[in-house]
């Protein structure tokens, strides 16, 4: 909006305030209707960019539930919290994890969660720098002698890409979960206050 128009508007507003309640005076925006618009589809893309996450190509082949795991820690992997965002979906479904950065004995680690992401950048809406985000992620579990026991992965959905701001424990909530139970989309994405109701 131009520094005139807004001038425009503040004056408007200076002269009607002292008559609102005897004439219900009123002041409108010079375009009011494009305003509107704008702040819609800012709010639109937002809400798409903010979209759940989901898990898929899931494969999971052992039975049982799992009470530990060890993380196979990836110095390569250009994601700063992927470790710490594996590790609270990983208490969040009551499993301890440690991590490790070289293979330890099968008495100390019986099963491995392995796992490698892909970053992009791109502006989130309303800011004007480029921000990186979660564009992939596969996770494994192994056991100590290197069988696969599960397989999920996270993909950035195509078109208008959903999801594509929420955070990177966000998108791997859902894949974690898969990873644990073999069953993709089995919950929604990671939300803080379902988190917090579900520690013991």
């Amino acid at each position: 909006m131009p520094p005139t128009d807004i001038l425009r508007g503040l004056a408007l507003a200076r002269l009607c305030l002292p008559l609102l309640p005897l004439a219900g005076c009123s002041v409108m925006a010079p375009a009011p209707v494009w305003e509107l618009a704008k702040a819609g589809a800012g709010l639109a893309s937002m809400a798409i960019a903010a979209a759940p996450s989901r898990a898929s190509q899931t494969h999971r082949q052992f039975d049982g539930a799992l009470d530990a795991v060890c993380i196979r820690f990836d110095p390569d992997t250009p994601v700063a919290d992927i470790v710490p965002a594996l590790q609270a979906e990983l208490r969040r479904h009551r499993v301890e994890s440690r991590v490790y950065d070289r293979a330890m004995p099968a008495e100390t680690c019986a099963t491995w969660l392995q796992y490698a992401a892909q970053i992009d950048w791109d502006q989130p809406p309303f800011h004007g720098e480029f921000k990186p985000f979660l564009r992939h992620a596969a996770l494994s579990l192994r056991s100590a002698r290197g069988e696969v026991l599960s397989t999920s992965q996270y993909l950035l959905d195509g078109g208008f890409s959903q999801g594509k701001w929420t955070s990177t424990r966000e998108k791997l909530a859902p894949v974690v979960t898969a990873l644990l139970t073999g069953i993709d989309g089995s919950e929604p994405a990671f939300r803080p206050e379902t988190a917090t109701s579900q520690r013991p």
